[in-house]
């Protein structure tokens, strides 16, 4: 019998949210741990510091938004949480509203909030 492919889940966290994406991977590890992840490369990185197996892109400023977008045009992505800090300036914020269109445009279920993402996680 075929092994059934693991869903692919994208997580992203604004540097205002990090500790937050850390902290909601940890209180839900076991569900996370459903999933194949593939984050930006700082949140990556912290997600693999909370020992999480993470496939990294590059940073979100240097095209790692970008990188999960097209994941998502390629129908290579079930999900996305985005923790956005909705109260910083970002300087890529072209790619971060370029990765929002794409998840409505290709019916990609995204949170960018904890309440949002606990759903998601539950019902992908």
């Amino acid at each position: 019998m075929k092994k059934a492919k693991k869903q692919r889940l994208a997580l992203i966290a604004h540097d205002g949210k990090k500790a937050e994406m850390v902290g909601f991977v940890k209180d839900n590890l076991r569900q996370i741990q459903k999933f194949q992840i593939v984050a930006t490369g700082t949140t990556g990185r912290y997600l693999e510091q909370a020992g999480l197996k993470v496939e990294k892109m590059e940073s979100g400023p240097k095209g790692g938004d970008a990188q999960i977008a097209a994941m998502m045009v390629e129908d290579g992505l079930d999900g996305v949480i985005f923790l956005r800090d909705p109260l910083g300036i970002h300087p890529h914020e072209p790619d971060i509203f370029m990765l929002l269109r794409l998840a409505d445009v290709h019916n990609v279920p995204l949170a960018t909030n904890l309440a949002t993402a606990k759903i998601l996680i539950r019902g992908i």
